[in-house]
């Protein structure tokens, strides 16, 4: 029987699309929301549902819940919090009225979208025997990879979120799952969420190292998106899926490393985000200066 999913951040280029299509070739009816229907030309060509949803403005939450009842006959088998942004800045250096925005989008708009469409996945679940309830936290949520501090406490703060959702929603029959997507090749660095670091940033002395992070340059090899969504889209088939699912690139490590000491990884983390290039660098300054 085919079954009715709702999938948010589907712009085209995205894991949300890539999510949408493979539900969609699969049989199910697949209902792809993004701020923009132009953003999803593609979906509605394939044959996809297509809405708006603005998933930071309740008015635009109740809206699409509302509509998408009336076209289901009130239930919801699956919801996908898959929207979310990026945000690269050192923690010192960060925008307050940024990371609130990060925080809005990653991690509010999860809360309240499994609010509001709480009732539908609830009769979904009386009517059909379970619903799945589905949140992007992202690998980031256990890494604590530097100069992306606001975005990897946001998804580690939706983590836990998911955690207690799981157990409170157990009752009525609703599974929740949390996705720890890693390296996926997508667009999301094309969305204009580049760093650029203030004028006198401490940080200064690695300008060009810090400000190349958030084009994603870094990342390589990533996994091809379309992989990744029919991977996921298995595990959620399963009679029983995972209550964690491990996917893209280097998942799986991740997975594994973050049972070790959190301290285990310093020079990883230093060496891919140039902190250890900045040390030295900092440590030349100074020792000029008290030369001079």
């Amino acid at each position: 029987m085919p079954r009715t999913v709702l999938i948010t951040g589907c712009s085209s280029g995205g894991m949300g699309a890539a999510l949408a299509l493979e539900f969609h070739r699969r049989g199910d009816r697949v209902f792809a929301t993004a701020r923009s229907l132009s953003k999803m030309a593609d979906l509605k060509s394939a044959g996809i549902e297509t809405l708006v949803l603005d998933v930071v403005s309740e008015e635009s939450i109740q809206a699409c819940m509302s509509h998408v009842s009336s076209l289901t006959g009130g239930s919801l088998d699956i919801l996908i919090n898959n929207a979310g942004r990026g945000y690269c800045m050192p923690i010192i250096d960060l925008s307050i009225a940024e990371a609130k925005e990060v925080f809005d989008l990653n991690f509010w708009a999860i809360l309240r979208m499994s609010q509001v469409f709480f009732p539908l996945l609830r009769k979904a679940a009386q009517d059909h025997g379970g619903a799945l309830l589905v949140n992007q936290t992202s690998v980031s949520s256990v890494l604590g990879a530097p100069f992306f501090g606001a975005y990897n406490t946001s998804k580690a703060a939706a983590a836990m979120l998911v955690q207690n959702l799981r157990l409170e929603l157990a009752p009525f029959g609703i599974k929740v799952i949390d996705l720890k997507t890693g390296g996926v090749k997508t667009n999301i660095h094309d969305n204009g969420n580049l760093c650029h670091l203030p004028l006198h940033s401490p940080y200064a002395a690695v300008r060009a190292e810090v400000e190349k992070l958030s084009t994603g340059d870094f990342i390589t090899d990533s996994q091809d998106a379309g992989l990744w969504a029919r991977n996921v889209v298995g595990d959620l088939n399963n009679n029983s899926p995972p209550t964690i699912i491990w996917r893209g690139k280097s998942a799986s490590q991740v997975k594994i490393v973050s049972i070790f000491p959190v301290t285990m990884f310093d020079s990883t983390f230093k060496s891919l985000s140039k902190l250890d290039v900045f040390e030295q660098r900092l440590k030349e300054s100074q020792l000029k200066g008290s030369e001079n």
